[in-house]
C-alpha cells in the first residue's frame, strides 16, 4: 500500500504526520509529492520526511494539486505497479488512524473509499457551508449521495491508477472530476466517516475561496449540461455510491530517496 501526499509550502505537520503512519503500518510507503515549494520552512519538512523513509519528488513551481497527485499516481505505476494508493493532505486534517482505516478499506474492497467527514464541532464557517452547498449541487447533478465531495482523503485500488492519468483537472477540480468521471463509469465508491479536525481554523489550506470554488464547480455545471444531452442511463439508475457504513470514526518497504525533478504532466 502507497500513500500519496501532494504537498505545497509544507510546515512541521508533513514529517510528524510521516513518523505517525510510520509507527502505526510500518509496511506502508510513502511518496511526497512537493509542488513547487521554497523557502527554508518547507525545505527542512521536506528534508525530514526524506529521512524518515519516504521518496520525495518535485515540481520546480506550482502546477495545482490535480497535477501533482497525477505525477504520484504515474510514479507508482512506474515503480510499485500492483499497488493501491491512498491520498492524504499533511496539513494536520487527517488522523493517522483515518488514513490507516481508509487504506484497510481499499484492500478489502478493491475499490474506491472516501474518508467523509461529519462536519461536526468546531469547524469553520466557510469549510462547513462550501462543503454543504457542494454536497447537495453534486446530488442535484448526479444523484448521488456523497456526503463530502470536497475529501482529500481518497483511496484508489491499483486497477485505478491508469484511469485516474486520464482525468482532466490540474489544482483541485480533479478531485470533483475523478467523483464525476466514477459516476460515468459506474466504478463503486465506498465511504468511510472520519474525524473531522482543522488547525488553526484551516489557516494551512491552499484553497482560495473564489477562484478555486469556481474550478471545482465548473465541472459540475459541464457534467450537468452533459448529462441533460444524454440518452443513457438516470442518474439515480447509474449511481456508484454506497451507503456510509454505520460505525463511527475511531480509533515495511525501504524507499529509496528521490528528490527530482518531475514534468507537467
Amino acid at each position: 500500500m502507497i500513500v500519496l501526499l501532494p504537498v505545497h509550502q509544507p510546515g512541521e505537520g508533513l514529517p510528524t504526520l510521516v513518523a505517525e503512519l510510520r509507527a502505526a503500518a510500518p509496511d506502508l510507503t510513502m511518496v511526497v509529492v512537493d509542488d513547487g515549494s521554497s523557502g527554508r520552512g518547507p525545505a527542512e519538512a521536506l528534508r525530514a520526511a526524506r529521512e524518515l523513509g519516504c521518496t520525495v519528488l518535485r515540481h520546480r513551481r506550482n502546477l495545482g494539486k490535480g497535477v501533482a497527485l497525477r505525477t504520484g499516481f504515474r510514479y507508482v505505476l512506474r515503480t510499485w505497479p500492483g499497488q493501491d494508493v491512498v491520498c492524504a493532505d499533511a496539513d494536520g486534517q487527517h488522523r493517522t488512524e483515518d488514513i490507516v482505516r481508509v487504506a484497510r478499506r481499499v484492500r478489502e474492497t478493491g475499490r474506491m473509499v472516501l474518508g467523509v467527514r461529519r462536519f461536526t464541532g468546531r469547524v469553520p464557517l466557510r469549510s462547513r457551508v462550501g462543503n454543504e452547498v457542494t454536497r447537495l449541487l453534486f446530488r442535484a447533478v448526479t444523484g448521488c449521495p456523497v456526503r463530502d465531495t470536497q475529501t482529500g482523503l481518497r483511496g484508489h485500488p491499483a486497477a485505478q491508477l491508469d484511469w485516474l492519468l486520464t482525468v482532466p483537472g490540474d489544482r483541485f477540480d480533479y478531485e470533483m472530476a475523478v467523483l464525476l468521471a466514477a459516476t460515468r463509469t459506474g466504478d463503486r465508491i465506498e465511504q468511510t466517516p472520519v474525524a473531522t479536525r482543522y488547525v488553526a481554523n484551516n489557516a494551512s489550506s491552499h484553497f482560495g475561496s473564489v477562484v478555486d470554488s469556481a474550478r471545482v464547480y465548473r465541472p459540475l455545471l459541464l457534467f450537468a449540461i452533459s448529462a441533460r444531452s444524454s440518452s443513457g442511463p438516470t442518474a439515480d439508475e447509474a449511481c456508484p455510491v454506497e451507503a456510509c457504513p454505520v460505525a463511527d470514526a475511531t480509533a515495511p518497504e525501504r524507499v529509496r530517496p528521490a528528490d527530482s525533478p518531475v514534468g507537467s504532466r
